[in-house]
């Protein structure tokens, strides 16, 4: 590591070689989780390379590497929970297709035309917001431009609609 750190090319190929295979042992010894443990070997390379100048020749290099590869282990498994605590596991993924009346829900919910005439009843600003921002999705910057209304004007517009909406529609 100490010729590495000197610029010596061929040393610091020679130790990168000579490592794989003792973090690939480390890696399938230690690693709980779905991920390829090469994975973990590539992110102890990784920062192996970009941490290198600040290996003290004077100290054995194993621990220092070991060191390396335990916080890597630790920041890749922490990843991986924290990823795998929002996944979703179904048996039957839902379906959706581009056309509307393939998508209608025939269980009495999502009325189209009782939703249209509730929308129709709100006041124009309400009305107005509700369509600019929810219907057709537009930012808060451009509904404003388009309303002449402020932002916060839109949010209030929009929050108060939307009750008004929840509570004609029973939701």
């Amino acid at each position: 590591m100490q010729a590495a750190q000197a610029g010596d090319g061929t040393a610091y190929e020679h130790l990168l070689r000579s490592v794989v295979p003792v973090l690939r042992r480390q890696a399938r010894a230690k690693w709980i989780g779905s991920i390829d443990p090469e994975d973990l070997v590539q992110d102890v390379l990784l920062s192996l390379h970009s941490v290198r100048h600040t290996y003290d020749p004077a100290r054995p290099f194993l621990p220092w590497l070991s060191a390396i590869f335990r916080r890597r282990l630790v920041d890749l498994q922490r990843r991986h929970i924290r990823k795998a605590k929002n996944e979703v596991t179904t048996d039957t993924l839902p379906e959706t297709f581009s056309a509307d009346e393939t998508n209608w829900l025939e269980d009495g919910q999502g009325d189209p035309d009782l939703l249209k005439s509730a929308i129709a009843s709100l006041p124009a600003g309400q009305r107005k917001a509700i369509e600019l921002l929810k219907i057709q999705e537009l930012s808060l910057k451009e509904a404003a431009e388009r309303t002449g209304m402020s932002i916060s004007a839109l949010k209030v517009a929009v929050h108060r609609g939307m009750k008004s909406l929840k509570q004609t529609l029973g939701a």
